[in-house]
């Protein structure tokens, strides 16, 4: 993911990424070293117990009482509300596949709604005190997250592009996924995110 995250930032010549292998152990030394933080999806689940996932929980939590900028995006959004005090599950409503319109808050400045490519079966359940729900739509009751003052949490995947979202459905259809549900993740992917 750190490759597409590198094509997103690409235009904002003051970005510079870098990446750390979380699941391998690599993780930063101290919550300032970066301007700002970013988690992306993973194929794990939060809730495995993986001694990686619980240093990288305690990390979000050193990020949240410093007050620098963090973003989580899939598993790095569920990771949020978990490492704070929330829940996630799997989704009694299955997967989330494909094209997803999300309403949002007015607090975000983003307009009334935005269309963002997904890829999930883990959900937020319950927020963790302090947070607030800024996106939701019926399949995802939070899809996006607020905790104030620096952390956000994405369900979508802005870095990804249709291409790549049609192929990760085709590789898990009938599998991983359903093969209806793949059929109206692909189907969804007439419009542009």
């Amino acid at each position: 993911y750190d490759d597409m995250f590198r094509r997103l930032f690409a235009g904002h010549g003051d970005v510079e990424v870098t990446a750390y292998d979380a699941v391998n152990g690599e993780l930063p030394m101290d919550a300032s070293e970066a301007d700002a933080w970013l988690t992306t999806g993973s194929r794990h689940s939060v809730n495995d117990d993986e001694p990686w996932i619980r240093d990288l929980e305690q990390f979000v939590r050193e990020v949240a009482a410093s007050g620098v900028p963090f973003v989580g995006i899939c598993f790095g959004h569920q990771l949020i509300a978990k490492a704070l005090g929330g829940t996630v599950v799997k989704s009694d409503r299955g997967w989330g596949v494909g094209l997803q319109e999300v309403e949002v808050s007015d607090d975000l400045g983003w307009g009334d709604s935005y269309r963002v490519l997904t890829s999930y079966q883990d959900q937020v359940d319950t927020l963790p005190p302090g947070a607030e729900i800024l996106g939701w739509n019926d399949h995802c009751p939070v899809s996006v997250m607020g905790v104030r003052p620096n952390l956000l949490g994405l369900q979508g995947h802005p870095e990804f592009e249709s291409a790549y979202s049609q192929a990760l459905m085709e590789s898990r259809r009938g599998t991983l996924i359903p093969v209806a549900t793949v059929a109206g993740g692909l189907a969804s992917l007439t419009e542009e995110p």
